[in-house]
């Protein structure tokens, strides 16, 4: 027989909404003391158990928002980009830190670019003014250059 550990499911959803709301990840929260597995919460989630899903889904987005910030901590944070080489007397780049600090610049840019597109995605300018009555040349000339990437006539 299995264990099935019970969970005061409001306690849990709410500490849940307010540490994913602190910009921490739903798989970090879930390995804290006395917190189910994070297929739970998500299970919960779908189901939309008391209006979760409608929680989560906020709390998540505060939390990508503050991960926003973060992004620019790192990029200001230059306290361990060198360090002291040879006998104490020269200053050197660390590469390593470097390389961590643009790695975990990239991967919230590209998370935020995914969670939230319409404001942390690339913007591309495709709109192309069609009325009714122009002729084929009016909606090709409208539409040139602005279709993958190409680069226009004009």
């Amino acid at each position: 027989m299995t264990f099935v550990p019970l969970y005061d499911r409001a306690a849990v959803s709410e500490r849940v909404c307010d540490e994913l709301a602190k910009g921490r990840t739903l798989r970090a929260v879930c390995r804290d003391a006395g917190m189910p597995d994070p297929s739970t919460i998500i299970k919960w989630m779908i189901a939309d158990v008391d209006g979760f899903a409608g929680r989560y889904r906020r709390a998540r987005e505060i939390g990508y928002h503050l991960m926003a910030d973060e992004l620019l901590e790192i990029a200001d944070d230059s306290s361990n980009d060198h360090v002291v080489r040879e006998g104490g007397n020269v200053l050197v780049p660390d590469r390593v830190n470097v390389a961590r600090s643009r790695l975990r610049l990239e991967t919230r840019r590209w998370l935020l670019s995914k969670a939230l597109p319409k404001l942390y995605g690339d913007r591309l300018d495709l709109a192309a003014v069609h009325h009714v009555g122009d002729g084929l040349r009016e909606l090709m000339k409208a539409i040139d250059g602005k279709t993958r990437g190409l680069p226009s006539r004009d």
